[in-house]
C-alpha cells in the first residue's frame, strides 16, 4: 500500500483536496483533527504537555487550555519546538495505529498534516502532493471561513514555510487557483498511484 502525504499553506483547499480523494474511496488520516484529539486523549501526551507547560495546560475536567498553550509558544520558537516534539510522535503513533485498520485491499491512503514537510512526516510516505492558491485567494477564502483580518492570516501564513520551498520537496502539485478544475487534477493523480500498484 502506497502511503502519500498530502499539505498545502492555510487557505490552500487541501481539505477540499482530500475530500475529493475520499470520493474515490481512498481513506485519509487527518493529521492535525488526530492531534487535536489526542491533546486529550494520549495520557502519554497529556503528562508531557502537563510536564512542559504546566498543570493549568488542562481544565479540572481534562480539556486542553488552549489559550495559555497559545500565549507560551505562539511567538516563542524554542516554546513551540517542545510542544511539536510532544505532540509530533503521538500522532506517528496514532497513525500507525490507524494503518492498521486500513482494509486490506486499499491501493493507497493519503496523510493530510499542515507541517508534512516542517514535521519530518513526509518521510514516512513515499509521495508527497502540495496543494497550492494566489496569497490574496488563501486570504479571502480563510476570512470568510474563519472570520479572521487579513492581518492575522498573513501573521499564520509568515510562520509556515513558504510555497517555494516546499514545492521544492513535493513530488506532485495540485494548483487551486481557480483556473483548472480540481476533481480532473485529483482524478490524474488518482490514476497514476493506482497503475503505480497495478
Amino acid at each position: 500500500m502506497i502511503k502519500v502525504g498530502i499539505t498545502g499553506g492555510i487557505g490552500s483547499g487541501k481539505s477540499t483536496v482530500c475530500r475529493i480523494f475520499e470520493n474515490f474511496g481512498i481513506p485519509v488520516f487527518y493529521a492535525d483533527t488526530v492531534a487535536k484529539n489526542i491533546m486529550v486523549a494520549d495520557p502519554l501526551l497529556v503528562a508531557g504537555v502537563k510536564a512542559a507547560f504546566g498543570v493549568e495546560s488542562y481544565s479540572p475536567e481534562g480539556r486542553l487550555n488552549n489559550k495559555h498553550i497559545a500565549q507560551l509558544v505562539f511567538n516563542n520558537s524554542e516554546e513551540l519546538a517542545k510542544l511539536n516534539a510532544l505532540v509530533h510522535p503521538a500522532v506517528f503513533r496514532a497513525f500507525d495505529r490507524w494503518l492498521e485498520a486500513v482494509p486490506a485491499g486499499v491501493p493507497y491512503i493519503l496523510k493530510e498534516a499542515a507541517l508534512l514537510f516542517e514535521s519530518g512526516s513526509y518521510k514516512t510516505c513515499d509521495q508527497s502532493i502540495l496543494v497550492i492558491a494566489p496569497l490574496p485567494l488563501r486570504i479571502k477564502r480563510v476570512m470568510e471561513r474563519d472570520s479572521l483580518s487579513a492581518e492575522q492570516i498573513q501573521a499564520r501564513v509568515d510562520k509556515q514555510m513558504s510555497d517555494d520551498e516546499k514545492i521544492k520537496m513535493a513530488d506532485f502539485l495540485i494548483r487551486n487557483d481557480e483556473s483548472q478544475s480540481l476533481i480532473l487534477q485529483v482524478m490524474q493523480l488518482h490514476h497514476q498511484f493506482i497503475n503505480r500498484i497495478a
